[in-house]
Formats: structure tokens, C-alpha cells, sequence
């Protein structure tokens, strides 16, 4: 059999190729395509020809499927943008969560059903349902007999920052002084440029009965004798001063502190708020408990003016068996400038924060490439609670118009404004201000850590503390309350994410909402126990360095004998 020869013919003649098969008609190109189709349908419409042309064209080119979908895109843009029609629906997105404070809104559409809720009447008795679940916690801070050796030298701290954080380092001052055996030179409080409070140690706190309270376990004086100071020319800033780091050992003060103490006679630590682990021995953690429940006590005149709060408070809920709720607020204009949180007063509190911050915090918010982004720290739990919000989470706890309120708070931003709805849904709130004269609160008018003094102590005092933001002021309250309750800390600590999202919801209703804000309530009563662990401040949780356990059996034996 011969090959076929496709070459065009030379003169010979060769066998012809058998005829292919037809192809499919979508491939097949027909000779009278080349005369158009007008030629081979003559009866066909314009529109139908200009039709069958660019198909044609399209088979052909096969390519161009490639480029429909982008064609397709460009054309409905075109004709998005050039025609429109009434009944094309108009897409709002709703904006995202916590980037709208809704919580005004929330309280309209829930204050009918909450106003006629009587369900809840006398909730603040029995707030506290929770027991430790084998006995109770007594506080066991056990005071030195013996007299103490000479001493290694003399060591003085600053204590910066407010009312609690000095507190911090008034405590952790103490511990290491005993650890080292050294004596403590009263404190000196630094004076700070966001307080701005000028007080001394005397002034806030009785410094005799501090000294006398540690006088088995640490020296305390007022000085340090001068003829060690002449070595320095009397000058304090001629003493070394050591650059301890944060969270530093107890070790590191054996090991780094002791020698140029022993050297120097004298040490200067400034800062000192935070440089001492929270882990250390027992010695160690036994003189911080020492120093913060027994030996700190405030000056007489803030206890006196604070227990007089106290009184008053218990009078005016004496229908309530005299019990109390007190609220931490943290609403001040500088609180709600650090938060960058956004709220209800539009442009002006916009221009009010922007100024609050550059006074307070120059360039701090404005650096390069820094993004804030408000909803998302609403939603992290991160914004101050509102007034407003305070008076909606309480009501849903259970707590009625007669239940009295202690209001500790600096002075609330836009205070007019924000804190008229707590006082419609609490018209029993109080504050010091309106429990206190003019003529009594005018020695401290003008000192914060003395005014926030007071506010500790009426909160002390109260059947519930409700902390709404962090701080040292919560912190060292509930360990202290801890220690005073048997080991709870009768403290209401509200998840703050959950209340964002709550808040940021435009149809949840009463019950719902009730039924959450319970539900949180109950768990800060279940969370009133909590032992300390690793990393965790022994100003919280006294329990077990600063307390004894007694079980049950041990108490009913105890009964039983008397």
C-alpha cells in the first residue's frame, strides 16, 4: 500500500486520499460563509444577521471565552453606574460591632419592662449565696516577739504613682527591709504630674501606729542619722541609687542590694512601685501582709471623715438592714481620653479627648503608624463603663430603685449628662460629696489620694463592692475585703466583653437581658474564694500567705466546747 503524498503534484499522478468525514457543522467552514450569510439566508432580519455574524466570529475564535467573564464585569459596571431604577433595593451595611455606642438606645427600649419588674425586690440580702466549700479563712498575721539584731544599713524608697500603687511599694518596701535586715526610712512619695497630690506619707497614713505595728519585724525611722548623711554632703541624691528592675527577686536583693548596702551604710531605690515579685518565701510574703492589713492604717482625720460615710451610708439604708452597695467608677475625663473610646457627645467630646490626651500623654497617641481602633476595644472589654451602663447591669442583677449606692469616683466627664439616667434608675445614690459638708471634706478638697482614702474606706465597709474597670483601687479592695469576710471578697466583677456585646445588641429584651446580667452576678459569687497563685498579687488574694483554714470539723468542735 502507498503512502499518501500531500505535497502538491509533480507531475505524477498518485493515489488521491480518501474524502475525510464531515465534520461537526460547529467546526465545518462553509463556502458560502465566505459571501456572508445575507447570501445563504436571504430572508433573515438586520438583527438577526449582525447576531449570527459576531456568533460566527466567537466560534471561530475560541480564545476570547477567556476575556467573557471580565467583559461581563466591565459591562454590568457600566451599567450599574449610567442607569439606575427606583426598585434596584439599596444594601446598608450595618456597622461593626462596638464601633457604635448603642447602650442610650438599649436603655429606652428596655426601661418599661424594667420599671414595672418588681421580681427582684430585696436582692442585696441575698446577694451572697456562695461558701468555701470545707470550713472558713481567718486572718493569721502573726507579729514578731523577739528584738531585732543591728542593722546592715538604711534603705530609702520613692513611691510613685497614686493612692494604692504606693501602697504597693509602702509593702514591698517593708518586706525587703526585714529580708535584708535594714532599717526603712518612711517612704517618700513622688509627686506626679496626673495626681498631682503633694501629700506625705503622715498625711495619709498614721505613721506611729505603722511604726509601732512593725517594730518586732522592721526598724522604721523618720531620717537617716546624720552623721552618716554628712559622708554625702546631707544631700539624698548623693546616695546611690540602685535601677532595679521590674518584678525583680527577693534573691536579687541578697544578692546585688546587700553587699553595697553593707558598703554604703545607705541605698536609695527610686522608682520602687513594682520591684518586687509577687513569688518570694514566706517570710518574705508574711511581712507584705504584715505591712497591708495591720500596719497601714489611714491618718485620723481621713479615718474619722470615713467612718462617719460609713455610719451615714448605714442609716439611710437602715430598710435594707443597712447594707450597701459601693461602685467603683472610672468615667473621669483623663480615663476616658486613655481609652480612646468612643461615646454619645459627637464632635465636642471628640475635640475634648484629642486635648485631654495631649495634655496628659504628649505624642503618645500620635506616633507614626499607631492605629486606634475604638470598636474593637470596646468589644475587648477595654472601654470604662458608662454610668449609664453601671445603672443598666445593676437593675439587671436584681437591685431595685430603694437599694443605696456609694458612688467612688473622681470627677465624672460630662458628669451633667452621663450620670442622669443612674440616677433615675438609682435615686438613692450617694456620693461623698453629698454625704459630707463643704466644712468637712475642705481639708482634702484638694489632695486625690486623700479623697480617694476616704472612697477606700466607705467601700470597704459596703455588702457589695462593684469594681467596673482594673486598677489598683479594685485590686487592693478585694484583697482586703477578703481578709476581712472570711476569705470572700463580696465583689462584683462584671465580664466586660459580655456587656459589650450585650450592650451593642438592638433586640435583645428584659428578660433576656436579666437573665445574662444573673448569671454574671452568680459568678462573681462563686468566684469570691480564689486562692493566690503563681504570679498573682498577695494585695488580691491574701489567702493562703495572710490567712489560716480552720475546717468545718474544727469548728464544730470548737462550738461544741463553748
Amino acid at each position: 500500500m502507498l503512502a499518501y503524498n500531500r505535497l502538491p503534484s509533480s507531475g505524477h499522478s498518485t493515489p488521491s486520499p480518501p474524502a475525510s468525514p464531515l465534520r461537526s457543522p460547529r467546526y465545518r467552514r462553509s463556502k458560502a460563509g465566505r459571501f456572508g450569510p445575507a447570501q445563504l439566508h436571504p430572508g433573515r432580519t438586520l438583527a438577526q444577521r449582525l447576531a449570527w455574524l459576531l456568533l460566527s466570529v466567537l466560534l471561530r475564535r475560541q480564545g476570547i471565552f477567556l476575556f467573557a467573564p471580565l467583559i461581563y464585569i466591565s459591562g454590568m459596571l457600566l451599567y450599574m453606574g449610567s442607569v439606575s431604577f427606583d426598585v434596584v433595593p439599596v444594601i446598608s451595611h450595618r456597622p461593626a460591632p462596638g464601633s457604635v455606642y448603642r447602650s442610650p438606645q438599649l436603655y429606652e427600649k428596655l426601661r418599661p419592662d424594667m420599671d414595672s419588674d418588681n421580681s427582684s425586690a430585696g436582692a442585696i440580702s441575698t446577694i451572697w449565696q456562695h461558701s468555701y466549700k470545707s470550713g472558713e479563712w481567718r486572718p493569721c498575721t502573726n507579729k514578731s516577739s523577739g528584738g531585732l539584731p543591728d542593722t546592715n544599713g538604711y534603705i530609702y524608697v520613692e513611691a510613685n504613682g497614686g493612692l494604692n500603687q504606693q501602697r504597693t511599694s509602702i509593702c514591698n518596701a517593708v518586706a525587703v527591709a526585714g529580708y535584708l535586715n535594714a532599717t526603712l526610712v518612711i517612704p517618700n512619695f513622688h509627686f506626679h504630674s496626673i495626681w498631682r497630690d503633694p501629700s506625705k506619707f503622715r498625711d495619709i497614713y498614721d505613721e506611729d501606729y505603722f511604726v509601732s505595728t512593725l517594730e518586732n519585724d522592721v526598724r522604721v525611722v523618720n531620717k537617716i542619722p546624720d552623721y552618716i548623711m554628712e559622708r554625702f554632703d546631707k544631700n539624698m541624691s548623693n546616695v546611690y541609687n540602685f535601677r532595679i528592675k521590674a518584678w525583680s527577686t527577693i534573691q536579687y536583693y541578697r544578692d546585688a542590694v546587700l553587699p553595697r548596702l553593707l558598703e554604703e551604710m545607705v541605698i536609695r531605690i527610686s522608682p520602687f512601685a513594682n520591684r518586687l515579685s509577687f513569688d518570694a518565701p514566706p517570710a518574705v510574703q508574711r511581712l507584705r501582709c504584715l505591712a497591708n492589713y495591720e500596719a497601714l492604717r489611714f491618718s485620723s482625720p481621713i479615718l474619722t471623715l470615713g467612718e462617719t460615710l460609713v455610719a451615714r451610708m448605714k442609716e439611710r439604708s437602715a430598710n435594707n438592714g443597712g447594707k450597701y452597695i459601693s461602685v467603683h467608677l472610672r468615667f473621669e475625663e483623663d480615663m476616658v481620653a486613655f481609652s480612646c473610646c468612643i461615646y454619645d457627645g459627637g464632635e465636642q467630646e471628640k475635640a475634648a479627648m484629642v486635648a485631654a490626651r495631649e495634655r496628659g500623654w504628649k505624642g503618645k497617641f500620635t506616633k507614626p503608624g499607631r492605629v486606634i481602633r475604638p470598636g474593637a476595644i470596646r468589644i475587648n472589654g477595654k472601654c470604662p463603663l458608662t454610668p449609664l451602663e453601671v445603672g443598666l447591669m445593676l437593675r439587671g442583677m436584681g437591685f431595685d430603685r430603694s437599694t443605696y449606692i456609694y458612688l467612688a469616683s473622681g470627677k465624672i466627664y460630662d458628669a451633667e449628662r452621663n450620670m442622669a439616667p443612674l440616677l433615675e434608675m438609682f435615686p438613692n445614690l450617694q456620693t461623698k460629696q453629698m454625704l459630707a459638708s463643704n466644712e468637712e471634706l475642705s481639708p482634702f478638697k484638694n489632695y486625690s489620694s486623700r479623697m480617694a482614702a476616704i472612697d477606700y474606706t466607705v467601700c470597704l465597709h459596703s455588702e457589695a463592692f462593684v469594681t467596673t474597670q482594673g486598677g489598683n483601687f479594685p485590686h487592693f479592695l478585694m484583697g482586703h475585703r477578703r481578709y476581712l469576710y472570711g476569705g470572700h471578697s463580696k465583689t462584683i466583677r462584671p465580664d466586660k466583653r459580655k456587656l459589650a456585646l450585650l450592650f451593642d445588641n438592638p433586640n435583645i429584651g428584659w428578660k433576656s437581658f436579666k437573665r445574662q446580667m444573673l448569671n454574671m452576678r452568680s459568678h462573681s459569687d462563686s468566684k469570691g474564694f480564689e486562692l493566690k497563685r503563681p504570679n498573682d498579687s498577695i494585695y488580691t488574694f491574701p489567702c493562703p500567705d495572710c490567712m489560716c483554714h480552720s475546717n468545718k470539723s474544727e469548728d464544730s468542735r470548737s462550738s461544741s466546747a463553748t
